[in-house]
């Protein structure tokens, strides 16, 4: 009886020297990765910060909907009309167009 006793708890400890063992390759795995994405990261710059108050949401949704109006335009033209040199005009008097159509469009007081 003792003997089956020791036999277990002799395998009951190797299995969780395994276990064990196991738990701290791992732990050895993921420190090192974690070293080597910290090292990259360190390398990168870093990402800026945009504005986050009204003015800068209001100024970023203005520009969005100018970007998409000037889009949706262009779409237009490129689907009426078939001369490349109408849809090319339309396209470059658009980029052109777009900062004055900006500051028209949305004057800031």
């Amino acid at each position: 009886m003792s003997k089956e006793r020791a036999q277990r708890r002799a395998e009951r400890e190797r299995e969780a020297a395994i276990a064990a063992a196991a738990r701290a390759a791992e732990a050895e795995r993921k420190q090192k990765r974690d070293a080597r994405v910290q090292a990259l990261s360190a390398r990168l710059p870093k990402p800026r910060k945009r504005p986050g108050g009204i003015i800068a949401q209001r100024r970023r949704r203005q520009t969005g909907v100018l970007i998409a109006a000037l889009v949706f335009i262009n779409m237009v033209v490129w689907v009426v009309s078939h001369d490349w040199a109408v849809r090319l005009g339309v396209l470059v008097v658009s980029a052109l167009a777009a900062p004055v159509l900006n500051t028209l469009l949305f004057r800031r007081t």
